[in-house]
């Protein structure tokens, strides 16, 4: 799935339909092509408003799922339920809060991206533009294999520690079933309050972002030498006052 370019439509089945074809490699019934893959993500009720949570959508798997005890309750931020079809694989991208990935049943191959390397990763907005991270295009991303990779299997009953900032693409290689628990580690101030999928850059980056590009844009007004110029000073002042010293 690729959310750049939205290779995907949405479209309403019965539950039981839904599982029924996701497990399927082919479809005697589909919408578009034999071979096509399903993918569910819950949400809240108003999804505008509320955040998925599995025990509120699916009281009756609420005591199947134990959230590991990591943070306080006052913490919690979502539980999304997710069911998806073999060979189905989720784009590159960000979440801003720390979360759990906890495999029900089934098999994932999840690949993971420092934070450190996403000057390689060829962002747009919180998503890598390289969609096969296993072949990818160096004519056109030559900078992508410099990006070191962590990977790992997940089965049924493994549960991944995914942070927060750190890239991560997932591949199902069977029918699978999970829930992603996400919380806040900052405080709550700190986060977008119109977010309910918890992937809005926190507050004080977007409106640094703005600040930008603003910058950016009063620069364009100077001749290519000066802007080129100025440009770089700027890089570097950002690279001294804002690059941790921590993380080297």
């Amino acid at each position: 799935m690729d959310f750049i370019s939205k290779n995907f439509v949405y479209r309403t089945l019965p539950f039981n339909k839904l599982v029924q074809r996701a497990a399927e490699e082919t479809h005697k019934e589909f919408f578009i092509a034999e071979d096509e893959k399903y993918y569910l993500r819950s949400l809240g009720e108003d999804p505008r408003k509320d955040v998925a949570d599995i025990r509120q959508q699916f009281p009756s798997l609420r005591g199947d799922i134990k959230f590991p005890a990591f943070f306080e309750e006052e913490q919690f931020f979502s539980s999304v339920f997710r069911i998806s079809s073999p060979g189905l694989q989720l784009w590159t991208h960000y979440d801003v809060m720390d979360n759990f990935l906890i495999q029900v049943t089934g098999k994932k191959r999840v690949t993971l991206f420092s934070p450190r390397d996403a000057h390689y990763l060829y962002l747009s907005g919180s998503k890598s533009e390289v969609l096969d991270i296993d072949n990818p295009d160096l004519d056109k991303y030559p900078l992508f294999p410099k990006a070191r990779r962590y990977e790992c299997s997940l089965e049924a009953g493994d549960v991944l520690f995914i942070p927060a900032l750190w890239f991560h693409n997932v591949i199902s290689e069977e029918f699978g079933v999970g829930v992603n628990v996400f919380w806040k580690h900052l405080p709550s101030e700190c986060y977008d309050k119109t977010d309910t999928y918890g992937n809005k850059d926190p507050v004080a980056a977007s409106r640094a972002v703005q600040i930008l590009d603003r910058a950016l844009k009063t620069l364009a007004e100077l001749p290519e030498e000066y802007r080129d110029f100025y440009a770089r000073q700027m890089v570097l002042r950002i690279q001294d006052k804002a690059y941790s010293k921590n993380l080297e």
